[in-house]
């Protein structure tokens, strides 16, 4: 039943049945879950029961990596939609007796699940449990490949604020080698018109031979000029040991380095004079707060998006679960 308060929700079809990588949506696809996800913000800021078009499907979170917003927004958008939502306890499962992440999934697949959504550091597991699987998978994060959900709230957020993306510039700035995060949003951002800029030291860069066509910059007065978006990356200090020797990301944790990088790279009200009167700062989170980011600027309302990202993380996931599984039904 549609409220009388609020519009219709948007027509137009959903071809994916997966959602492991951003290239698994087709521009319509994509369209269709950032006009969804708008029509389901309009229930949570008025804070009014959603459609429960999930009724009678079964979801399971099944998360083998620590994860605090993706899991607990996947959680509350599943049961705002009316689904069954189970929390898989990782710590507590079988795979610490010995057993495969795949054999647990299927495990947890054979009891009746409509949607696994799977967060883990493997690349490929995800393809490999779609391949296995008849429910449909999503990637709750995955290695340091892709993060497609995480993209599809960053765009649902920055729409927002702006508009639309089309001829906005959005720089990425940090940790971009090992997060997931960047990866998805830089396919995503640019598929909606932006331009997408990396901005951190070059040691932090993709490899050579990735996004080759996306432009990178070694100091913020360069690389935030005129940026709409600046948005900041999580050091993933737990990733950096194999890229860059062993004691890489305990040297970025030693506190003069720690300072040294923040003098250089943070995110500050005085660094975000470089970008755009209006731009406005973002961050997927969690913070190191005097590392990649100032507090001060992290919590200023009008400049930061980084409370309205994490809003708009369930209503993202909402459009995404209902698209995946509810479709056109009514």
């Amino acid at each position: 039943m549609i409220d009388a308060q609020r519009p219709a929700p948007p027509q137009g079809g959903f071809s994916a049945r997966r959602l492991i990588g951003i290239d698994d949506l087709s521009d319509g696809d994509v369209d269709y879950i950032l006009r969804l996800a708008e029509y389901y913000a309009g229930y949570l800021r008025r804070s009014a029961p959603a459609p429960a078009r999930l009724r009678g499907k079964t979801q399971i979170n099944l998360f083998f990596e620590d994860s605090t917003r993706t899991n607990l927004s996947f959680e509350l958008a599943g049961k705002r939609l009316g689904a069954d939502v189970i929390n898989v306890p990782v710590s507590a499962s079988s795979v610490h007796k010995g057993e495969s992440l795949v054999d647990t999934a299927q495990t947890m697949a054979a009891m009746g699940a409509d949607v696994m959504i799977v967060r883990a550091k493997e690349e490929g597991l995800h393809e490999a449990l779609d391949a296995r699987l008849d429910c449909a998978v999503v990637n709750g994060g995955a290695g340091a490949r892709e993060h497609p959900t995480q993209a599809l709230l960053d765009a649902a957020t920055a729409r927002s604020a702006f508009g639309g993306l089309e001829g906005r510039i959005v720089a990425i700035c940090g940790d971009v080698r090992h997060s997931r995060v960047a990866g998805s949003n830089a396919r995503l951002l640019r598929r909606l018109g932006a331009e997408v800029r990396f901005v951190g030291p070059a040691r932090l860069a993709p490899p050579d031979d990735q996004f080759t066509d996306i432009e990178r910059f070694d100091t913020l007065k360069d690389g935030l000029a005129g940026a709409d978006i600046v948005m900041g990356l999580r050091m993933q200090f737990e990733r950096m040991g194999a890229e860059f020797g062993e004691t890489t990301g305990e040297a970025l944790r030693d506190e003069e380095s720690s300072r040294r990088y923040f003098r250089e790279f943070g995110l500050t009200h005085e660094t975000l004079r470089y970008a755009a009167p209006h731009a406005k700062v973002m961050h997927p989170g969690p913070m190191n707060r005097g590392v990649e980011i100032d507090g001060a600027l992290a919590d200023d309302p009008d400049r930061s998006l980084v409370l309205r990202q994490v809003f708009y993380g369930v209503a993202t996931r909402m459009a995404a679960l209902d698209a995946l599984l509810a479709g056109d039904a009514d």
